[in-house]
């Protein structure tokens, strides 16, 4: 039926309708702007809780990079973004580009190869039965792996007698790492490696031999890395001496929990490591770690490991370091990524104007340092004192003027005082071309024991702790300088027993890689 034929001839009643009409149709867009706002808000408070799940997330499980997390701002952003828009619909993003597909690296050329040829196995055209003729190939790899193996070497001393008188004729025992053991250089260095390198506790090296056939108890492996730890000593004194030769070293220390004896439970033992690394500013005497284990962290231990050091001490701002500048011989450096860390605490936490102002101006001081990495000492403090001088002086005067703005209660007010107290040592790297801005190759150094306490999660004494200290000293100083440590380890067990002692020093890393056995062709 036409739509006119319902509609009322008189005019007032057709009036009456669409105002009628009208009233209904503003209800509705009442209705339908209340719904709007409603899921604006809901929208909003949903993204907020995004944000604070992401960061409870971030504490919990999130790694320790102080790299700010881009999902988290990701998520603020567009918080401010449902903010400024009260409601509006949000924009389409433009579709992103199509992701690149990352290429194959070739297999390792030093890897050996085995060519397996497959034929047709047509003799024959399978069409018209004609002779078949060589067109070409087509060639794949796969990386595969052997299973590694033990053996026994059998040593056998043949004897010989004098037909003309008693004398007896026979070899010389060849020399052990462990007088009378039967662990060979290649086990031990595979033991220690994967305990100290790889973070394998004893009792799961025993599961992984066994599966090989090989029951080998942690207790004498436990043994054996005690052993071990004696044999090399000496080594690990000559490469304490070359670290703590005056220079410059950097030094960090971290917790090691310890088997308490008595009770069950454990204490808290500390691991130090001192770091000699000078290739950042142009040097090419070879790196070196060296680590040292104490049952407590008193003051007394540095002070000891340092008594005979001169020279730049980079470290963090603990108070057991003040008595070893206080005569002027050791010479203060602080760690600006110390000092970092606690404003990036707090912006990751809450962002604030004042931290993201101190990460930026923290971040234009480590851009000066990239460019000068690797140059010699000289051009360093040169290019340190014409660029990061003048920006650590109005960093300085802009914290004392934040602080003005601040509660003195705050955790930012607590974060700026930190750098405050440390200020002369944190910009002491500006008029030294050997220091660096901050300690992260001794921080980078304990990363390994870090992995490795989570793995083993106590020392069952502190006489494990000095083993320790001396494995982490080889191994680190092995990868410092470049060089396989299972190789390095193996070639040092195999001669050490019989090395004169006045020369050890010849079997430190750096003095050493020519004479490790060569990668399999």
């Amino acid at each position: 039926m036409p739509v006119s034929s319902s509609l009322p001839d008189d005019v007032n009643a057709l009036k009456a309708l669409l105002l009628q009409r009208d009233g209904e149709m503003a209800q509705l867009r009442n209705t339908v702007s209340t719904l709007e706002q409603a899921l604006s808000v809901r929208g909003l408070e949903i993204e907020q809780l995004k944000l604070q799940l992401a960061k409870l997330k971030r504490v919990q499980f999130g790694r320790k990079s102080e790299k700010i997390d881009r999902k988290i701002e990701q998520l603020e952003t567009r918080l401010e973004d449902l903010v400024a828009e009260e409601g509006a619909n949000e924009q389409q993003a433009p579709p992103s580009a199509p992701r690149r597909k990352s290429e194959r690296q070739p297999l390792p050329e030093h890897l050996p190869r085995e060519e397996r040829v497959l034929e047709p196995d047509e003799a024959a055209c399978c069409q018209c039965g004609g002779e078949l003729k060589p067109l070409g190939e087509d060639v794949s790899e796969q990386l595969e792996i052997i299973d590694s193996a033990f053996k026994v070497i059998r040593h056998i001393r043949r004897k010989k007698a004098c037909a003309c008188c008693d004398h007896i004729a026979q070899a010389a025992a060849p020399s052990r790492p462990i007088e009378r053991g039967i662990a060979g250089p290649g086990l031990l260095a595979q033991i220690l490696v994967a305990k100290f390198a790889d973070h394998q506790p004893l009792y799961r090296q025993a599961a992984i031999y066994a599966r090989h056939g090989v029951e080998l108890d942690r207790s004498t492996m436990a043994r054996w890395v005690g052993a071990c730890g004696a044999l090399m000593r000496p080594l690990v004194d000559a490469l304490q001496a070359y670290v703590l030769a005056p220079g410059k070293i950097h030094s960090d220390d971290t917790p090691m929990p310890v088997l308490s004896p008595g009770n069950g439970q454990t204490k808290t033992g500390r691991m130090w490591v001192y770091v000699r690394d000078d290739r950042r500013s142009g040097s090419t005497a070879a790196p070196a770690a060296w680590f040292a284990y104490t049952p407590n962290r008193q003051g007394l231990h540095p002070q000891t490991h340092l008594a005979n050091f001169d020279g730049v001490l980079q470290a963090d701002a603990y108070a057991g370091y003040d008595k070893i500048y206080t005569d002027g011989r050791v010479k203060e450096a602080a760690c600006m990524a110390h000092a970092r860390r606690k404003v990036h605490d707090l912006h990751v936490r809450k962002a604030t104007v004042t931290t993201t102002e101190a990460l930026r101006r923290i971040g234009e001081l480590y851009g000066i340092e990239e460019q000068i990495r690797g140059a010699p000492p000289d051009q360093r403090r040169r290019i340190r004192q014409e660029q990061a001088k003048p920006l650590l002086d109005d960093f300085e005067q802009w914290l004392r003027t934040r602080l003005l703005t601040l509660s003195t209660q705050s955790d930012t007010t607590k974060a700026i005082n930190y750098m405050l107290n440390q200020w002369q040592a944190l910009i002491y790297y500006c008029d030294d071309g050997r220091a660096e801005i901050d300690n992260n190759l001794a921080e980078n150094a304990l990363r390994g024991v870090a992995l490795g306490r989570k793995n083993y999660m106590f020392l069952g004494a502190d006489s494990g702790g000095d083993r320790a200290a001396t494995m982490y000293s080889l191994i680190v100083s092995a990868k410092l300088n470049g060089i396989d440590p299972q190789a390095y380890l193996r070639y040092v067990l195999t001669h050490i027993a019989d090395y004169p002692i006045n020369r050890v020093a010849d079997l430190l890393p750096w003095n050493v890689p020519d004479k490790l056995a060569p990668r399999p062709n």
